[in-house]
């Protein structure tokens, strides 16, 4: 299985988030942290705020932070919520050309390590990621002062 781009950034954002506290962050402060893209990063913040993950102020002194407590927060609902296709083969597609698909025996095997897969996400909320013992280091590698 892989995540998109935009799966890992919008936990990069919810984790710089959850390191930061109540101290509101900017969008251009994370790409800096994590040496990606400011554009990338608009769309996906967009998006959790829309989804109620984070809430943004505007103005001069604006900026985001978590909405959601870090423990509220599900690393499988917001990856089945930030992946637009879980599609693992092709006969899983809406675009399914594959001629064998009605009798193919690979469809309900990727179809139950999919469901694997989710289930082990769902076991794991942000504050699993953030882990006390590892904050430090998290406030140190990403540049938080």
């Amino acid at each position: 299985m892989h995540i998109t781009r935009y799966t890992d950034y919008s936990l990069r954002v919810l984790i710089y988030l959850a390191v930061q506290g109540d101290r509101l962050a900017t969008i251009q402060e994370i790409a800096d942290s994590y040496d990606i893209s400011k554009n990338h990063l608009m769309k996906v913040v967009h998006q959790l705020n829309k989804k109620g993950y984070i809430e943004t102020v505007r103005g001069k002194k604006g900026g985001m932070r978590l909405y959601m407590a870090p423990e509220d927060i599900n690393v499988g609902v917001l990856v089945r919520e930030t992946e637009h296709d879980l599609s693992i083969v092709e006969c899983y597609s809406s675009k399914n050309a594959c001629k064998i698909a009605p009798v193919c025996g690979l469809k309900p095997m990727f179809g139950e390590a999919l469901q694997a897969f989710l289930s082990v996400l769902d076991k794991y909320t942000l504050q699993d990621i953030m882990q006390d013992q590892h904050k430090p280091q998290l406030l140190r590698l990403l540049q938080i002062a």
